[in-house]
């Protein structure tokens, strides 16, 4: 007859310093920064299958409203807007749109649910998927620019100042598009939202604001890229306030922060569901 340890029986000692223990402790959490880069690596890596479509699309697009504007548009202060309202509308196409579709499909094939069980903070997933797409907008962006510059007539000496207006209008621009497809309930209504919300970021971008009505130039002001739009637009002066760009670049950067706030509270609102 065998015997058996008594602290292995209920109530003996192994069970105790158990119940001292307290339940086994997951590994701790990735931490954001290496946790963003691996997002963005493999969403990057992903999206390279469509870089061509995309870049072609979103490019040809701007490109082609530059072409119609310019039979209305002469040229003065309404050419620099409508150039810089064009470049930042790439940025629109694929931050807003795509992402919004993107998101609302992720939720819809339970392609969130992969993400919940990876030990990598919400805001990783967001602004991982949001870098990879916004990052094929640039060679767009400055194509476009280029491409308007030449067309109206507008100096090009100014361009880099998309280094800083590309990543900050997209950063506001991503977490509307990323947050609209993750508190959408169908994906159907998803790819809807972005539709109406790049349209918004084209009437309200590249249209000269002085032929607008008083309350659509208030909307206007709602518009995350709007202040990038104006950034950009402000640099064609021959002396241009560098202070007032500076101050439409972190408004934009401001917005772009609440925008991720917020895409990252719905995706926390969309994977425990």
């Amino acid at each position: 007859m065998s015997v058996v340890p008594a602290e292995v029986l209920p109530g003996g000692v192994l069970e105790a310093d158990e119940r001292a223990a307290g339940p086994a402790e997951l590994g701790p959490r990735a931490r954001l920064w290496p946790s963003l880069a691996a997002v963005y690596r493999a969403q990057l890596s992903r999206a390279r299958v469509a870089r061509i479509p995309l870049l072609f699309v979103a490019t040809f697009q701007s490109v082609g409203i530059l072409i119609m504007m310019r039979g209305v548009v002469d040229g003065g202060s309404q050419a620099e807007h409508v150039v810089a309202g064009a470049a930042v509308l790439v940025v629109a196409f694929v931050a807003l749109n795509l992402l919004a579709q993107y998101f609302g499909q992720l939720r819809s094939s339970g392609g969130l649910d992969h993400y919940a069980t990876l030990p990598v903070p919400p805001a990783a997933v967001v602004l991982g998927a949001a870098g990879a797409y916004a990052s094929f907008t640039v060679p767009g962006t400055f194509v476009t620019a280029a491409f308007g510059c030449v067309l109206f007539g507008l100096p090009l000496t100014n361009l880099w100042i998309l280094l800083a207006v590309v990543p900050l209008a997209g950063a506001a621009l991503s977490g509307l598009g990323a947050a609209l497809g993750l508190l959408a309930p169908r994906p159907e209504l998803a790819t809807v939202l972005g539709q109406l919300g790049m349209s918004a970021a084209l009437l309200l971008g590249v249209l000269p604001p002085e032929r607008m009505p008083q309350f659509v130039r208030l909307a206007r002001d709602l518009l995350p890229s709007t202040y990038g739009v104006e950034a950009y637009a402000r640099t064609f002066s021959a002396d241009p306030d560098w202070a007032l760009v500076a101050w439409d670049l972190a408004v934009c950067a401001g917005v772009g922060g609440i925008s991720l706030a917020v895409a990252t509270w719905a995706y926390r609102r969309a994977a425990v569901r």
